[in-house]
């Protein structure tokens, strides 16, 4: 090939056309590369996440509605005090700087109390066992009331002044009481014994026969007998 042929197509118009394509969509790629990362991650935007608690769901998710932000429920927890569907914690704590499109998980307030189930302690197993495991599940245990049984033996619960049995569900809020054993046994729970009827006792004399004392005297003592004699008139 010539020279004068390579510089003609180095310096062609095509060729520079096809460099200059080449190097547009370079930078075009290269700024919607940029653009996009940022209008994806919201780049340059600063929502400072409000105080949602004690305020009801319906007012929470009005205002992160304004702000770009979502909500959603977490879980449910019970505050005596305040009034049912009201917001008691959140994720996000206040004043935190996100990005819109965040979800606020929050924990409401129960509607009725929540309950729990007794579990199986009753008669089965001793005081500090049946305490540890109550309070381990959400129970408000309170001091223990003795009975007469076994010591430290749990004999009863008691909610609200009740007797409750395993497996009956009580408020999570109200105090149990554990009935344990004070090591005095109750005299319904010993071993009762009937007296028997004293045996009679027969006094049987035993005649003892003796050789040297053949009326059978004990001790070999002379018995006399005193008797009168009778005679008959003479004929």
């Amino acid at each position: 090939m010539k020279i004068t042929e390579v510089i003609k197509k180095v310096f062609s118009l095509g060729l520079w056309a096809n460099l200059l394509a080449m190097a547009v969509v370079v930078v075009l790629l290269c700024l919607g590369v940029k653009y996009g990362i940022d209008l994806y991650t919201h780049h340059g935007e600063k929502i400072v996440v409000p105080n949602l608690r004690q305020k009801s769901y319906a007012d929470a998710e009005h205002i992160l509605d304004k702000l770009g932000l979502e909500i959603a429920v977490s879980d449910t927890g019970y505050v005596k005090t305040l009034p049912p569907d009201c917001i008691l914690e959140q994720s996000l704590m206040p004043g935190q700087v996100v990005k819109s499109g965040r979800i606020v998980y929050v924990v409401v307030n129960a509607s009725s109390t929540p309950t729990l189930t007794i579990p199986d302690v009753i008669d089965n197993s001793s005081y500090r066992e049946a305490r540890a495991r109550l309070t381990a599940m959400g129970f408000k245990v309170g001091d223990p009331e003795y009975v007469p049984g076994e010591k430290d033996w749990v004999y009863g619960i008691k909610c609200k002044g009740r007797l409750v049995s395993a497996g009956q569900r009580v408020p999570v809020d109200a105090f149990i009481i554990i009935q344990v054993g004070d090591g005095m046994r109750d005299m319904a729970d010993s071993v009762a014994f009937i007296d028997a009827p004293a045996p009679q006792h027969v006094e049987v004399e035993e005649e003892v026969i003796d050789g040297d004392n053949p009326t059978g005297n004990q001790g070999g003592a002379e018995e006399v007998d005193e008797f009168e004699v009778v005679t008959s008139p003479e004929e």
